[in-house]
């Protein structure tokens, strides 16, 4: 059984990936001066924060595999449920073929090997540590983690050695105030977007929620604790940027963190920041192969989808829900392209923590009496901001790019079809 020890991992892990080494010059352009800077990631970390309160909630009361669907299905019947978990797996699996490609990319960078062969081989490599079970996925978590920790921590406190750079705040492109004041206001939301996606992965301790040993105790400590590790990190690798590099070279920095390294280390700093992406690149693949399959164990447990997805090994792993996503990945790989998926996949995202809002609303009123070990801090108004939110970067999703939300859209219709036609009949009275 999981602990919290492995929950932190999962929550840290399923966070930091490689925007934290890219994401800090896209919002210096927009900001301009290091107290913005700051401000806007600590911002970014509180709506992270309040959405692990909401959820957190949600996880102690309902503890079972499967992550967003669960709640939906208890709050709004079995077609919602199937809807958001379909939507969950496949941005799951989008996700992890992106990721395995960028980790091919940067293998190749440095041995003389297909970027797409060295894909399909982490895909295989960490579907194998899954086969093996929960134990092994669950200690490959929190080593991963405590790596990929400790190699922030350790470039961010070498910065520090370096003397302070001075540099002057970059000037925002408009003139006057009113304009200023404008070009101010429009920076600061595409910073935040880039600070938020950046947070995104808080929410992957809910997928082992039914492996927890005390999970009414230990859920709501791994999600909130999570974010404020993460939190705490990021803010101190931006406070390690800005004492390293002037707001002029880190706001044209299109990778701020290499900038960085080469300052400590020279030009091996470049190699350095690719292992650094590396080992948070791999720690995200293991999370996402760990948490994907138990979406589908879930949705097939409760009739969703078909029954040998509910196959479980000695070790704990839903072994053909392992093989499914892992071969979906391994397709999405194949095809090589992903600006297109990117886009539906970022989309799909971002629905997803307002469909556990909208059940905490449904469940407090259809549900008064639902045991909740964990009441969520401030509600109604913590759910109430962080629903706004998720609603307004998925109309600003929308808007940005409308093809890529509109294809979405389509594939979750399609999904929404293949669940009535893998539906099966429920007793009376089920919806």
């Amino acid at each position: 059984m999981l602990g919290l020890a492995f929950g932190l991992a999962g929550s840290v892990g399923g966070t930091i990936g490689a925007g934290i080494l890219r994401t800090p010059g896209l919002v210096a352009t927009q900001l301009g001066t290091p107290s913005l800077v700051l401000g806007a990631w600590l911002l970014g970390g509180i709506y992270a924060l309040m959405g692990a309160i909401c959820i957190a909630e949600l996880a102690a009361s309902l503890p079972r595999a499967g992550g967003w669907y669960v709640y939906a299905e208890q709050a709004f019947g079995r077609r919602a449920g199937w809807l958001v978990g379909f939507t969950d797996w496949l941005a799951h699996c989008i996700g992890l073929a992106w990721v395995a490609t960028t980790v091919g990319e940067l293998v190749s960078e440095l041995m003389p090997w297909p970027a797409q062969a060295i894909g399909l081989a982490v895909l295989a490599l960490f579907s194998g540590i899954q086969w093996l079970g929960v134990r092994a996925g669950g200690a490959s978590q929190e080593l991963l983690s405590l790596v990929k920790a400790v190699a922030f921590l350790g470039l961010a406190a070498a910065s520090f050695l370096l003397p302070a750079t001075q540099g002057e705040p970059v000037t925002l492109a408009a003139s006057g105030p009113l304009a200023q004041g404008s070009a101010l206001l429009v920076g600061a939301v595409l910073a935040l977007q880039a600070v938020i996606t950046t947070f995104d992965g808080w929410a992957s301790p809910v997928y082992f929620a039914e492996e927890f040993s005390e999970p009414a105790r230990d859920l709501p400590r791994s999600l909130i604790g999570g974010v404020l590790a993460v939190l705490g990190l990021y803010l101190l690798i931006n406070a390690a940027l800005l004492h390293v590099l002037p707001m002029q070279t880190l706001s044209a920095a299109s990778l701020p963190a290499a900038d960085a390294a080469r300052s400590l280390m020279g030009p091996k700093g470049a190699q350095v920041i690719t292992a650094v992406a590396l080992v948070s690149l791999l720690g995200l693949i293991n999370t996402v192969v760990m948490a994907a399959p138990r979406i589908l164990y879930g949705l097939s447990r409760d009739r969703l989808m078909p029954a040998f997805l509910t196959e479980v090994n000695s070790g704990g792993t839903p072994v053909a829900a392992l093989l499914l996503t892992s071969g979906c990945a391994a397709l999405l790989v194949l095809a090589g392209s992903f600006d297109h998926l990117l886009g539906m996949g970022a989309f799909l995202y971002v629905g997803l923590p307002l469909s556990g809002i909208a059940a905490q609303f449904q469940l407090r009123r259809q549900q008064p009496n639902l045991p909740r070990p964990f009441l969520s801090w401030g509600y109604p108004l913590t759910p109430v901001l962080v629903g706004a939110g998720s609603l307004a970067f998925l109309i600003g999703a929308l808007a940005s790019d409308t093809a890529d939300s509109l294809l979405a859209l389509a594939l979750v219709g399609l999904g929404a079809i293949a669940g009535e036609l893998w539906r099966q009949p429920q007793p009376s009275g089920a919806s």
